[in-house]
């Protein structure tokens, strides 16, 4: 729990992408029969994912989200790179491709970095060795989407309710429960003392390392959007003293 950041800065778990991929595989966005160009497999042979953790469950269903994000723009990456189709990558592996292509973009194509307490899947390295392997197609793919689209980034590739809907989201405070069963108030404000956190009145008095309790549930603290990170590498965090809402 302590390597939360680190392993998401450097890739996930062989697990987490299988998971990815069958919750994308059942939310995937169907295209026309006429308009169908890359093939998803059998929605009804996908099995249900199995988490060993809360962390893995929420890094699964954040990595398909962002897969389902981007489809499109995924999708014309695989075509224009003719990393897609490929005969050796059956329909049921396609939403697995399209999961790790999103993973694989978001590090800037960098390789990912292997933990030597995972197990191994089989499937998930196949995807990752291919996808690497071409690695230099598939960014000039996306560098050309982003030309033909005129967009700085590939966010703006998104429509722009997306866009507005996500920059509300990512503004928005954080809630954090205090678990009363592992420890009390007064020390989890003594802690946050220590960590150089200032407790302040409302939310209108945020500054950088600042939070305050919230009007209606005592036990439950807010922090600006913006900490998300750091808060998370806290040891409160890690000990399940607070929890993020």
């Amino acid at each position: 729990k302590r390597t939360m950041t680190l392993i998401e800065k450097n890739g996930y778990h062989d697990s987490v992408y299988i998971n990815a991929a069958k919750i994308f595989q059942g939310i995937h966005t169907e295209k026309r029969k006429d308009r169908t160009l890359v093939q998803y497999g059998d929605d009804s042979v996908s099995p249900m994912p199995t988490f060993k953790d809360e962390y893995s469950q929420r890094a699964s269903y954040e990595l398909a989200f962002n897969a389902l994000k981007y489809q499109d723009l995924l999708e014309e990456i695989l075509l224009d790179s003719c990393v897609y189709p490929c005969q050796s990558i059956p329909d049921e592996l396609t939403s697995l491709l399209v999961v790790m292509l999103y993973d694989l973009q978001d590090r800037k194509f960098q390789a990912r970095k292997i933990f030597d307490e995972e197990k191994p899947v089989a499937e998930v390295r196949k995807i990752e060795h291919y996808l690497y392997s071409f690695r230099t197609k598939l960014a000039a793919a996306l560098a050309r989407c982003r030309i033909k689209y005129d967009a700085p980034s590939i966010e703006y590739l998104l429509p722009e309710t997306i866009r507005k809907q996500e920059q509300r989201t990512s503004a928005l405070p954080l809630c954090v429960w205090i678990n009363t069963f592992k420890i009390s108030l007064e020390d989890v404000f003594r802690d946050l003392k220590k960590k150089g956190f200032t407790r302040v009145e409302s939310v209108s008095d945020f500054d950088r390392y600042t939070y305050c309790i919230d009007q209606h549930c005592h036990d439950v603290l807010v922090f600006p959007s913006s900490l998300k990170e750091e808060l998370l590498n806290l040891d409160l965090f890690a000990d399940v003293k607070l929890l993020l809402q």
